[in-house]
Formats: structure tokens, sequence, C-alpha cells
């Protein structure tokens, strides 16, 4: 007990502090992982841990990953996407494989292990990719959607894949792994000593289970719980349908993972799938991190050492070749200027479902196991140099296209005196409202996709980055009254506000603060109109909160009006103190003032909020 207590401490402080790091730094929780499991590699040795066995058990949570991948597969998001699905995706998984076989194959590799090579590192990184797209607030355009479009493709090629790689084992390896295994043998299975044709009904029998209990017995089942009302027993149904599918698919020789990514997608519309997505996702992220902290325990680092530069070499030509075929696709697809270059340099590295199948063909005797660790080490160094990538693109290639794009802007109507900077949800909605009003606004975005949509709908925006001064200019900012900034990106909108709001200080700014910080940086950067993008609809809730607890609507209105009211005067208060070169945390007379201010406009509140809503008792 008390060695599965040390075992399970060393593993969690390695994660609580190794991943909050690397998020810090931009390098994404799946390197944080491996960085944890390779600082814990030491410890791992001395306590004589087998890490294989323990990386077996946290593969579950690939299992659970894939099964909440194909919840989020809902057919009509696919069939929206089928283009860039197939094309992009489809294109860039088949021919960087065919590249890699061939490659493989010129060096000795046998035709089999060339090709689960190619799949291996065929793959990027979902996790590191989308969540960098994210934080730089690049996911909306071109570039990103493109990315998105090809990482699911990629999602769903893994299942193809691990259908396929036992396929291709080498008898010999077979062997090999049979013989490591001693006694322990493949445990229960309903296919053992069936024919071919016997053990085929048996299979497609399987996997009709899993489509009809998916279809037909799902909700009966959540119904039947729920009349429980006990939390745990949601938690605990979601698991027992993911655990029992997975055992389903093992008892009949197919992979776990395919079986529970084909039940998420036949539950991917059904009304319990957030409940599931909610129960299944805090097991999954830690089965997850476990399993790519033994990753990062695992690595052979006597073997980098001993081949340093042709593992690098190996890595920089990975790299380069998925750039290359990435760079190809995105001018066939008429992907342009900077967003060319992010789809190739952001999807250029091997992913963490490479460290899944490389654990899956050793396993299932189709690569050499020191073949494997060489493949492994080469996954692993283009993650850690993706954040290099993104910082070649923020700092060499972005700048390129600030003043340059390949496709021009169109040409702008400079006599309107409004403009409104972005038509996403935001911009839209207030380009919408201007029109009814009479005005007629000039919308500029920057998504060719976006625009493409927004014009089979009837509306029409004009293309150009709202960013760029030239275009500003083209657009009649010089004599515009009005500029609604509505674009992403906290930098971005700031930039904007600084630069518009020093070279034309007539011009009034409306703009879109992405939190509470952001509003103190526009403030500062001089804009005096600053919407938080999500204020008023909390202010909402919390007026029907009111109402749900027996306040009447004109009582509830008047308290959330009062709260609105003080919560900006306080807010005006502490922004005359803010200064952006100082951390908030540091800044001393900032905190001195909104301490100062909270306890000022807390009693107020309290006591004018309780005449409204206790009018007798006041």
């Amino acid at each position: 007990m008390t060695d599965f207590l040390l075992l399970a401490f060393v593993f969690l402080i390695a994660g609580v502090i190794s991943v909050p790091i690397a998020a810090r730094l931009g390098l994404g929780s799946v390197l944080g992982y491996l960085v944890a499991g390779i600082a814990i590699s030491p410890i791992l040795g001395w306590l004589h841990v087998d890490v294989i066995s323990i990386q077996h058990f946290a593969e579950f949570g690939v299992v659970m990953m894939l099964f909440l991948v194909g919840l989020e597969l809902e057919p009509k998001l696919l069939w929206s996407m089928r283009a860039k699905l197939l094309g992009l995706g489809g294109g860039q998984v088949v021919i960087t494989v065919l590249l890699v076989m061939a490659a493989g194959m010129a060096f000795g590799l046998g035709w089999s292990v060339a090709l689960a090579t190619g799949f291996v590192v065929a793959l990027s990184s979902t996790a590191i990719v989308l969540q960098t797209l994210g934080e730089k607030g690049l996911m909306k355009g071109d570039g990103g959607q493109s990315s998105f479009a090809v990482l699911l493709f990629q999602d769903i090629a893994v299942i193809l894949m691990l259908a396929l790689l036992p396929l291709l084992a080498l008898p010999d390896l077979v062997a090999s792994v049979s013989h490591d295994d001693g006694d322990h043998g493949h445990g229960l299975s309903l296919v053992a000593g069936l024919a071919g044709w016997q053990a085929a009904l048996v299979t497609m029998a399987a996997i009709a289970a899993v489509i009809g209990a998916g279809s037909f017995l799902t909700g009966p089942i959540f119904r039947f719980i729920a009349a429980a009302n006990l939390r745990e027993m949601f938690v605990a149904t979601a698991l027992m349908i993911v655990i029992g599918i997975a055992l389903l698919m093992t008892l009949v020789g197919l992979s776990p993972a395919l079986g529970t990514f084909l039940a998420g997608v036949v539950l991917a519309n059904s009304e319990y799938r957030h409940e599931l997505e909610s129960d299944i996702d805090p097991f999954k992220g830690l089965l997850l991190g476990l399993f790519f902290m033994t990753v990062g325990a695992g690595i052979n680092f006597g073997l980098l050492a001993a081949s340093f530069g042709t593992i690098i070499g190996l890595t920089l030509g990975l790299i380069m070749l998925k750039a290359t075929v990435l760079y190809t696709l995105a001018a066939v697809f008429k992907l342009r200027g900077a967003d060319r270059w992010l789809f190739a340099l952001g999807m250029a590295q091997a992913g963490e479902f490479g460290f899944v199948l490389l654990s899956f063909t050793v396993a299932n005797g189709v690569i050499p196991a020191d073949l494997a660790d060489r493949l492994l080490l080469i996954v692993a160094l283009s993650m850690l140099l993706t954040p290099v990538l993104f910082i070649v693109f923020d700092r060499l290639v972005a700048p390129r296209f600030v003043t340059s794009d390949s496709r021009a802007a169109d040409v702008m109507p400079d006599t309107n005196k409004i403009i409104v900077a972005g038509h996403g949800r935001i911009g839209g909605i207030v380009s919408r409202v201007l029109k009814a009003a009479g005005h007629s606004p000039t919308v500029i975005d920057f998504s060719t996709a976006h625009l493409k949509i927004l014009k089979r709908f009837g509306f029409h925006a004009f293309y150009g980055d709202p960013t760029r001064p030239e275009l500003l200019h083209a657009a009649g900012i010089a004599d515009a009254d009005l500029l609604v900034i509505a674009i992403d990106g906290k930098d971005q909108i700031t930039s904007l506000t600084r630069y518009v709001r020093h070279h034309y200080p007539d011009v009034h700014i409306v703009a879109r603060a992405v939190d509470r910080h952001h509003v103190y940086d526009l403030w500062h950067a001089g804009c005096r109109d600053i919407i938080r993008e999500n204020y008023d609809g909390a202010i909402r809730m919390g007026r029907s909160a009111l109402e749900a607890l027996g306040a009447d609507r004109d009582q509830a209105q008047a308290a959330v009006s009062v709260f609105n009211e003080i919560d900006r005067k306080a807010m005006l208060e502490v922004a005359m103190h803010y200064d952006p070169d100082v951390p908030s945390l540091q800044n001393e007379a900032m905190l001195a003032k909104f301490n100062q201010m909270r306890d000022i406009w807390e009693p107020e509140l309290a006591q004018r909020m309780k005449a409204i809503l206790q009018p007798d008792e006041s």
C-alpha cells in the first residue's frame, strides 16, 4: 500500500508542478506531462517501477479520448467540412504516409515497417496546435480553420490505422512479443478457435450490438439512473458504458479504441451527449496525463546521446517534409499569405497519437522495439520544437504579410462614416443593428471562408485586415465618426485602439474587451467606450436569478442596474491607476485603490440592493 501511495504521489506532484509551468510558457499540457515524466524517470528507476505496465493501464485514457472524439463528430459538422476534411486532411495523411514509407524503404526498412512508420509520424499534435491557435486568436482565420479540419481528419484516421496495423504484424516480432508476455496469454476471447467466417460473424455481431445499444438502450438506461438523482451514478454509468464497449471489442479481437469511437459517433446526437462528456472528461484527462508521463519516463536518453546527430537530423527532416506537404496542399486549396505559412509550420510536428501508435505497434509485433525507441525520440523532439515553429511564424513570417497579402484587399468606400472591424459573432450583430437603424457601415473581415459564408446568406463585408493602417485609410478612417472594433485577439484589439486613438483622436471608438484586465488595457490606450463581451449576458443571468428567487421584474432590473452602476464606477477608479508595464499583482497603487473601493462599494451595494429587494425591512 505504501509503495502504491508513494508512486501515485510522485506522478501527481510531477504533473502538478510541470504542467502549469509548461502552460504559462505556451508549451501546452502534453509537453508538460512529457517533461514531468522525464524529470521523474530517475526516481522511477530507483523504485524499480515497471513503467510499461503503468503505460498499458494509462492507455485507457486514449480509449476515452476517442470516445469523446466520436461524440463531437456530428454528421452535419462533417458534411459542412467535407471538402477540407477529405482534400486537406486526407491529402496530408496519405501523401505524408507514402513519402515517409518511400524514405523508409530507401533506408532498408521492409514495406510493412515503413508503412507503419508513416502512420506514426503523419499525425500532428491536436493538443498543442489547437491550444496555441486559440491562445493566439488564430482559430477563426482560414489557416486556423484549415488546421482544425486536418486535425479532425487525423483523429478519424487514427481509428483506421488502429484497425489496419495488426494486419502488418511480422511473424518473428509477434513470436518475440508472445514470448516476452510469458504465461499471461491473451485472456478471454469470443473468437478463439473459431473458423475465419465464424469469427467474422461474431465480430460483426459485436459491432451491431454496440450500434444498437447506443441507439436504443442509452436513453432508457440514463432515464432509469436519473430516477435515483445521484450524480455519482451518472459517472458510474458513463464509465460502465465505455469500459463495457472496450471489453466487448477486446473479446472479439478488435481495438477497444475502435469500438468506443464508433459508440461515440452513434451517441453524437443523443440527448445525453453532454452528460457523457462531462462525466468522462476528468478521467480521460488524468489517464492521458499519466500516459504521457510514462512516455517521457520511457525516453531512452542513452540512445539519444549515442545517435544525437542522426535523431536530430531525422527530426528536422520530418518537420521539413510535413511542412512542404502542408504548404503545397495549402497552395492547391488557395490558402493565401500568412494563413498558408501558419498552416504549414503549425502542423509540421508529429503528435501525441504517435506515442499511442508506437505502443500499439510494438505490442502487436509491427515495428521492432529498437526502431520504436528512435521514433519515440523523433516524435517527442518534433513536439518540443513546435513552439519554435510558432515563434518563427510570429517573428519572421507574419510581419511580411502585414503590409502585403497575396490577395489584395477589397476596394473600400471612403465616404462612409461608420467602420465595423470584424464580422464574427459580435461584429455581425452590431452591423445588423446599425443597418436596421438606417446606417450603412463599412464592415471589414479578414477570413475569406467567413466572407463566403456571409455572401451565401446575403450579407456583404469587405475583405481586408482592419489592423493595417493603409486599409483603414482606404476605408475612410480619417473622416469616420465611429469605429467599432470587434476582431479577435486582445493584443490586436488594443493595438488597433491605440493606433486610431493616436492618429485619429476625433473618431469615437467602441471596442470589444475580452476580460476585465483587457478593459484596463483599452482604457490606458485611450478608449472610453468599452464593452465587455460577456458582461451584459452575465448581468441578464443575474437578473433572472433574482427573479427565480422571488423578486419581480422591476425589482430585479433595478437591483442589477445598481450593481452595474457601482461596478462601472469602481472599475473606472481602478483603471486610473493601471500601468500595462507593471504586473497587476505588483502594482501597489492599483491594489490599494481596489481594496479601498471594495471597502466603500460593497457596503453601499449591499445597502442599496436590500432597499430594492426588501423594502419593508429597510
